[in-house]
């Protein structure tokens, strides 16, 4: 999972997705799935979803199972077709949790 998480972050900052500053803390608070309401995709992606994962493998904790993020960036960015290498990887990442 660490390797498809790199690559993710390579690929988000080579589309110039990945921010240098978190968003302000209160749209952290959002009791919506992907936190559709406060954060645009890629700072979910990147604040939450990456954070998260990344948090768990150093703890040495298990990781989430049998989970499909891919689905929702394919909608988020459809206008996006130059975003296609991000959304390969995140299919990657969710063949990753159901092994």
């Amino acid at each position: 999972m660490k390797q498809h998480i790199d690559e993710l972050k390579q690929a988000m900052k080579q589309h110039g997705l990945w921010q240098k500053q978190p968003p302000a803390e209160e749209k952290f608070l959002s009791t919506q799935p992907f936190s559709i309401d406060t954060l645009a995709p890629e700072e979910w992606l990147q604040w939450v979803f990456v954070s998260r994962i990344e948090a768990m493998l150093a703890a040495g904790q298990a990781l989430p199972a049998n989970f499909e993020i891919a689905p929702y960036f394919e909608q988020s960015w459809q206008a996006m077709p130059t975003y296609s290498d991000v959304i390969c990887i995140l299919k990657k990442i969710d063949g990753a949790s159901k092994s």
